[in-house]
């Protein structure tokens, strides 16, 4: 484990974590083996999605009667939440480094509308890495997402990735990038697109030869995205692009909102850690 200026660096076995609390308590580098597996750059590694999950619609959502309007960051609607452009302040000590976990937090502001914390944690271990993300309300109940965007390189070693999912639908997408409400059988790819997995999220990614990662979660929503030349993303979140709308689910004063995901992985030929 090591800690500079900004970088939180997680150490176990041949895995190395690093996260960037100042910018966005985002995932920097996550280096199996050797490999990095994660896109590079100030937009990618993986960051969290909070408190809402991709698009919603015309920046707009309601809570009862009250009409609110969150900035168009991809118009014309806003996309992906606010606590990636955040700076998150650290909330764990020296020993929960040197045991393979950290966390952070930051406290919901402008332009959401209402008052809360928002917390995620990491633990790692030499096979695997467990992210959690906790949403709080310091007073008002409000609606709320959380969820993960990965930026899976494609290529490992020249070796294209292969995705592998049994989803129990697809929910069809409109001509504006969100759900209509309808649930179709899985399209083949490429996809910008929500599926539902009722017994929770399970997707691998395998690089033959090279690597096989699995992504789960408890939750039964996921987006994957393929459209990119450099990228594969497989995004676990609490509910739908435009869920705010369209399935709200409500955060208390005695009920967060909770959602873990685990990132699983084996190496062929690596043989079993000392």
């Amino acid at each position: 484990m090591s800690r500079s200026e900004e970088n939180v660096r997680l150490t176990v076995g041949d895995a190395e974590l690093t996260v960037d609390p100042v910018h966005g308590c985002r995932i920097g580098s996550l280096r199996i083996g050797g490999a990095e597996v994660l896109r590079q750059g100030e937009r990618y590694g993986c960051f969290p999605m909070v408190p809402w999950c991709g698009r919603t619609g015309n920046g707009e959502f309601r809570n009862g009667d009250e009409l609110h309007r969150l900035p168009l960051n991809s118009p014309p609607h806003a996309i992906h939440g606010t606590g990636r452009d955040t700076s998150w302040q650290p909330a764990f000590t020296a020993a929960d480094l040197e045991e393979g976990r950290a966390a952070f937090y930051y406290d919901l502001a402008e332009p959401w509308p209402y008052r809360g914390r928002v917390t995620q944690t990491f633990e790692l271990t030499g096979d695997a890495l467990t992210l959690g993300l906790a949403v709080e309300t310091s007073r008002d109940s409000f609606p709320a997402q959380a969820g993960w965007h990965p930026w899976f390189h494609r290529t490992l070693d020249g070796v294209d990735v292969e995705l592998s999912f049994d989803a129990a639908w697809q929910e069809e997408r409109g001509a504006d990038h969100l759900p209509t409400g309808r649930r179709i059988d899985p399209l083949p790819g490429p996809w910008d697109d929500c599926f539902g997995m009722p017994d929770g999220v399970d997707v691998k990614l395998t690089w033959p030869e090279r690597l096989e990662l699995t992504v789960k979660s408890r939750s039964e929503w996921v987006v994957v995205y393929d459209e990119q030349d450099e990228a594969v993303c497989v995004e676990p979140q609490s509910g739908p692009p435009n869920g705010l709308n369209t399935a709200p689910r409500l955060v208390t004063p005695i009920d967060p909102l909770e959602i873990t995901t685990t990132w699983s992985w084996a190496r062929p030929g690596a043989g079993p850690r000392p």
